[in-house]
């Protein structure tokens, strides 16, 4: 074989593997895209009253919370809890106090039961909505405090 014909065949093969490494490099950068096109890939899930098969209402609300919290080991009951949120929001997740001393220092009392930020954040419980109107994540996030100031939601007879 003249040295002309072999020289061309190693150039055809270099091509061609550059090409090759080429398409396998844009797969690579591709792969994370690919990956989290779904919805679950993109967003942790959240506990709510209907993923765990309550309705989208108080009774559901307490009954999804008082679920979250025995799995947390966090005490309260649900007579205790519809105390509280009757008193504190009659039962409005979207309830926001804009007058009290809170409010006046920027932090408004939010939800259910009434929950300003930092003590929201303070005292969130994994597994929940960051929002402190979620209503499950409220009231979790409230007894969760609750416990750890007074023993319990069971325990709070007025503002907390």
């Amino acid at each position: 074989m003249p040295a002309a014909a072999q020289h061309r065949r190693p150039h055809r093969h270099r091509l061609a593997r550059k090409l090759a490494v080429l398409g396998t490099g844009a797969a690579v950068l591709a792969l994370p895209l690919i990956g989290t096109t779904g919805a679950a890939a993109a967003t942790p899930t959240v506990t709510t009253a209907a993923s765990l098969g309550y309705a989208d209402n108080l009774d559901g609300w307490i009954r999804a919370s008082l679920q979250v919290m025995a799995q947390n080991g966090i005490p309260g009951s649900y007579d205790g809890i519809y105390r509280n949120i009757l008193r504190e929001s009659s039962g409005n997740p979207y309830a926001i106090n804009d007058w009290d001393s809170n409010a006046a220092a920027g932090t408004p009392s939010k939800g259910l039961l009434q929950v300003i930020d930092p003590t929201f954040q303070a005292y969130h419980v994994s597994g929940t909505s960051y929002d402190p109107y979620d209503p499950v994540a409220n009231i979790t996030a409230a007894c969760n405090y609750a416990a750890q100031r007074y023993g319990s939601i069971d325990n709070v007879w007025g503002a907390y």
